[in-house]
């Protein structure tokens, strides 16, 4: 069983279960995010966390060593078409560079990693209408001189 088949195995339980990413993250016992990326095969699980999810999604034995196996983290090179992604990327082409600027005044020449990182998002309700509000945080990784 690889990571695809079991991200199907996920998606058709969590449909039947009526759970939501934050109760199966919950049982996991790591953060909604990381709990969906390695559900939809970005990461891979420590062991105990992969015997969890598989035990509350009643998933197939083989699915708990796909959900340990380390990823393979390729995405589509070009600009994906559904709305909710594509405007990630519409924020990377207009504000990546201003990013950039930023992280590099405030930190030095370096770069902010995706390895030792974490992000959170929430629903935030306004006056103009409920905002989705995208918070990250990543280590400041320095470029090394040599």
């Amino acid at each position: 069983m690889n990571k695809l088949e079991v991200t199907e195995f996920i998606f058709e339980r969590k449909r039947r279960t009526g759970l939501s990413w934050s109760q199966i993250a919950e049982v996991a016992g790591l953060s909604e995010v990381f709990t969906v990326s390695a559900c939809l095969g970005m990461n891979s699980f420590p062991l105990e966390n992969a015997k969890k999810i598989t035990q509350l999604l009643d998933l197939p034995e083989a699915a708990e060593a796909a959900l340990t196996q380390y990823p393979t983290k390729t995405f589509a090179q070009i600009i994906p078409s559904d709305p909710c992604i594509y405007r990630f990327y519409e924020i990377v082409g207009v504000y990546g560079e201003t990013l950039k600027e930023l992280i590099q005044e405030k930190g030095g020449d370096g770069i902010m990693s995706a390895i030792d990182f974490d992000m959170s998002v929430e629903k935030i309700p306004h006056e103009k209408g409920d905002r989705i509000q995208v918070v990250m945080s990543g280590k400041f990784l320095p470029y090394s001189r040599w």
